[in-house]
């Protein structure tokens, strides 16, 4: 084409049709004009291409064939809060539960700044050229203004992402609390089917939800910092007494010996807390992810978990009791759900709550109050 309203403001008046330029027609309504281009049938004027909806085999087959764009749209299934997708996504977990439970499961957690993404990055990397194949699970704070993943994690694990053998998943927190997505199990089960033996949980160390991952890993690591002060106020609060290792992080240059002084001072108080695994003892180490220093043997502690928790029994009925215990919070989660849904409790609970505020009806009044409009239709508080 040579017409002049084809041609780039910068062309030369007296350029020839070497300058012209040819114009593709947009998709009209869509906003990748490849997936038209994919399509098995091209779009209908005026209507955005979709890609293919997937069947269940066809998730199931997917993940089991290691296609990882199969499995990061299979954790998106589970993820969906969709009604539409529950029973699909239901479906496809019990089609791929037999190829489960084959990974070790470690949580990671620290306080903001401890280098949680760098440590994950140096211990992933080297399991992943020593052949392991790894996800990582990086709850992600979500956007206040899109409800999802900064995907801030993924963009600070550079090297690690762009391992062949590395899975790196951030999961919008979406406002749950502590934190942690509450498909997070799901997503775990979907990643050991993909055929991943290594899987790190990591948190954004924010309190609540290191109680939640330490329900859903088998080995919970904490990593600290030293020069941060009293190097034990950390045993207040409580969260070392769910950890199988505390890492200080950071321990090299002027800090080495700083954080060699808290390892001793950390593995002197862990002697008098109750050990977080029956049969393990909880100890301290130091090492640097900036150098490399210490991964390895951080890692050595890990198998020596796995290997004697293992032939002890201690790791198998932890997994059946954490199996046990996602199937009660997920019936306290429907529960919850059909209750706040439930058309009597919506029409009573403004008058309730206005109640309460004005202590005008006490709190055990207001529950009764509930329970009775969500037990019986035409239930008026009076």
């Amino acid at each position: 084409m040579t017409d002049e309203k084809q041609r780039p403001e910068w062309v030369p008046p007296d350029g020839g049709a070497e300058y012209t330029t040819n114009v593709m027609k947009g998709v009209t309504g869509g906003h990748d004009g490849m997936l038209a281009q994919n399509a098995a049938q091209p779009s209908p004027p005026n209507q955005s291409p979709r890609r293919r909806q997937l069947t269940v085999d066809d998730y199931v087959q997917g993940v089991l064939a290691r296609d990882r764009t199969i499995l990061a749209r299979t954790i998106t299934l589970i993820e969906s809060n969709a009604p539409a997708h529950a029973a699909l996504a239901q479906e496809v977990l019990r089609q791929l539960l037999p190829h489960t439970g084959e990974s070790i499961r470690v949580g990671i957690t620290g306080v903001p700044g401890a280098g949680k993404s760098t440590f994950i990055e140096a211990l992933g990397t080297m399991l992943c050229e020593q052949g392991h194949r790894l996800a990582v699970l990086a709850v992600d704070p979500s956007s206040s203004i899109t409800r999802g993943s900064i995907l801030g994690d993924k963009t600070r694990m550079e090297q690690l992402s762009r391992h062949p053998n590395a899975f790196i998943r951030p999961s919008p927190s979406g406002g749950t609390l502590g934190g942690v997505t509450r498909k997070s199990r799901e997503t775990i089960l979907v990643c050991e089917a993909a055929g991943f033996d290594i899987l790190f949980v990591e948190t954004v160390g924010v309190g609540q939800s290191e109680i939640t991952v330490r329900s859903m890993v088998d080995f919970f690591l904490l990593l600290m910092i030293t020069g941060g002060g009293d190097e034990l106020q950390g045993i207040k609060k409580g969260v070392i007494e769910l950890a199988d290792a505390l890492v200080i992080n950071k321990a090299d240059g002027d800090n080495k010996i700083k954080a060699q002084a808290a390892r001793a001072e950390y593995n002197r108080a862990l002697h008098y807390l109750a050990p977080a695994t029956e049969g393990w003892g909880t100890r301290a180490y130091t090492c640097s992810a900036l150098i490399g220093e210490g991964i390895a043997e951080v890692w050595e502690v890990i198998e020596e978990f796995r290997q004697q928790t293992a032939v002890s029994g201690v790791l198998a009925e932890r997994r059946r009791q954490q199996t046990l215990d996602w199937v009660f919070a997920m019936v306290e989660e429907h529960l919850k759900a059909r209750f706040f849904q439930h058309p009597g409790v919506q029409a009573t609970l403004p008058q309730v709550k206005q109640a309460v505020i004005e202590e005008m009806l006490p709190a055990t009044s207001a529950v009764r109050d509930l329970l009775r409009a969500f037990e019986g239709e035409g239930y008026q508080n009076g």
